[in-house]
């Protein structure tokens, strides 16, 4: 496989978690009795422009179905930190009803209807059909195609360039990222901003967050490879800010390449020296992560087997993407737990791809009273701690198993 970047041959491995369905192909009654498609789930490093990537995946149209079924809004938390955003932006650059907004992976409207209540004009594109209609619902346009330098045009002769665009954990689900960011140059105002939101390569392997790992994520990116990316696809890198969303991720700030006037912060020249003393250019960075997200898998394992051995009932959290590429990796299945549960009524009634665990509304949790509740999107247990917070009264506790095994 060449790079899909700047196309040298691969021969660099990061992890193989073996093989897996889609993260987010949920599974029907009916379906449980067919069987699944399973996908490679290996990821290798470019050691000429260092963007980390899987080696095999589906199309896209297999992972991004009509009836995709992640839903942004049912996080409290990410719905502060997408309102928080919309006001930082409009302050930071000066936003108002004359401006324009372009979100790409608008999702169901969870960010955009912020821009919308400020009074600040904006556009959504989604290619999901299920998350574009909830976007709709709440009176917002949606664009139901997938972006790239193509539509950036379409919509730029259409009068619709954008003085701010929001890409919010999007940039690592592109197959061909070259397109996609040279998209974005092609929409912008001659002065506006892009700005693109995704996990940091360097907090996931240095705190072993490999199940951030799956098929719709296709690359795991540093400012190091995002720099080179976007300087070759007409945008270039003017600031970053670190945020504690998904376990730590960058907030990177783009303007053209070639019109863009603003000067570039000291945070882009810090954050890179510190990826390069973290070795993040050297494949020694990457070595071992085999190895780290294998005693993960083992004592998650260990906890799970010695509970039923105990006598004990174990139930999980959050039906989340992060969460089956642990379940799978391990080989999980509902003999060791015995169901998931999430807020979002798209995924309940269905079940987890591979391990094929039922998902039930939070209801099923207060009627079985499990010992113990595993919390799979790892990165929300602050959230999930506090909504949760009655499993204490029958001695009920919480379990994570990434980074490390934590039972609270």
């Amino acid at each position: 496989m060449k790079c899909r970047h700047c196309q040298t041959e691969l021969t660099q491995s990061l992890i193989d978690l073996a093989t897996s369905p889609p993260s987010n192909a949920y599974l029907s009654q009916q379906m449980l009795h067919a069987p699944e498609k399973y996908f490679p789930l290996r990821v290798l490093v470019c050691n000429q422009c260092w963007l980390v990537q899987t080696e095999d995946y589906a199309g896209a149209d297999e992972l991004f179905s009509s009836d995709y079924a992640y839903f942004s809004s049912f996080s409290t938390t990410w719905l502060k930190h997408a309102e928080k955003y919309v006001t930082d932006m409009a302050n930071r650059f000066g936003l108002n009803g004359s401006s324009h907004i372009v979100e790409v992976a608008a999702n169901d409207g969870y960010l955009l209807q912020y821009a919308k209540a400020s009074g600040i004009p904006c556009l959504g594109i989604e290619p999901t059909t299920s998350t574009a209609n909830a976007a709709r619902a709440k009176g917002i346009e949606i664009v139901e195609e997938f972006f790239g330098v193509k539509l950036g045009q379409e919509l730029a002769t259409q009068g619709k360039q954008a003085d701010l665009t929001a890409a919010n954990n999007v940039l690592a689900h592109v197959p061909d990222i070259n397109d996609f960011v040279g998209g974005f140059a092609a929409i912008l105002k001659p002065a506006g901003v892009s700005t693109f939101e995704f996990p940091h390569l360097l907090r996931l392997v240095s705190e072993n967050q490999f199940d951030t790992i799956y098929h719709e994520h296709y690359s795991y990116l540093s400012l190091t490879a995002v720099k080179r990316i976007f300087e070759c696809n007409g945008l270039s890198i003017f600031d970053v800010e670190e945020l504690a969303t998904h376990g730590g991720s960058l907030r990177v700030y783009a303007q053209r390449k070639i019109t863009g006037e603003r000067d570039v912060s000291q945070n882009v020249a810090k954050l890179l020296e510190r990826e390069a003393a973290a070795g993040m250019t050297n494949m020694s960075f990457y070595a071992g992560f085999q190895d780290k997200a294998d005693r993960v898998k083992n004592d998650f394992l260990s906890f799970l087997i010695e509970a039923k051995r105990a006598g004990k009932t174990v139930a999980g959290y959050g039906a989340a993407a992060k969460g089956n590429t642990l379940m799978n990796y391990a080989g999980v299945r509902p003999d060791l737990m015995s169901y998931v549960v999430d807020r979002n009524p798209a995924k309940q009634d269905k079940f987890l791809p591979g391990c094929r665990l039922p998902i039930v509304a939070e209801e099923h949790l207060k009627q079985t009273r499990p010992d113990y509740v595993v919390i799979l999107p790892w990165n929300l247990r602050t959230e999930v701690v506090e909504q949760l917070a009655y499993i204490r009264e029958w001695g009920g506790q919480f379990v994570t198993a990434v980074p490390s095994l934590k039972i609270s």
